[in-house]
């Protein structure tokens, strides 16, 4: 059986400390050090970290067997895309590039806790009509909470 590819990007990675989002992240951190689903990343999300994570957010993404990629042209170029379309402002252009590199890998879920521009209806219905637009999938964004039944 398949494993499972779940993009995660900071929100989730800061989650695990994070009162309010803490239970079902931690939850989702197990699955993946279960081997139920693979944690998928992406240069940009390291970089993320790298610019302004506390240290034991960085140290916590390390307890995770995870997938990384590069950022490929074709994901900027994707990007390039939403944001001409007007998804989001120019100011949250890297949640933007987040939804390229999750629909250009072909990741079977991105997981987040950013609900004003990502984990949001109306964004993911845009974000679905350009992927759709540009010949690729559609992308499941879910919050870490709707992904936990399903293990």
């Amino acid at each position: 059986m398949k494993t499972i590819r779940v993009y995660i990007e900071n929100s989730v990675i800061g989650g695990y400390f994070d009162e309010e989002f803490q239970e079902p992240t931690r939850k989702l951190f197990d699955l993946f050090r279960k081997g139920v689903y693979k944690a998928v990343i992406s240069a940009h999300t390291l970089y993320e970290l790298e610019k302004g994570a506390p240290d034991k957010v960085k140290e916590n993404l390390k307890t995770l067997d995870y997938e990384e990629n590069a950022v490929t042209q074709e994901m900027y170029d994707l990007t390039e895309q939403y944001m001409a379309d007007k998804i989001v402002s120019e100011q949250y252009r890297d949640d933007a590039l987040h939804i390229a590199v999750a629909t250009v890998l072909g990741v079977d879920i991105l997981v987040s806790w950013n609900f004003q521009h990502i984990v949001n209806y109306n964004r993911i219905r845009l974000f679905n009509s350009v992927n759709m637009r540009e010949g690729y999938n559609t992308l499941e964004i879910r919050t870490p909470q709707e992904v936990l039944g399903n293990e």
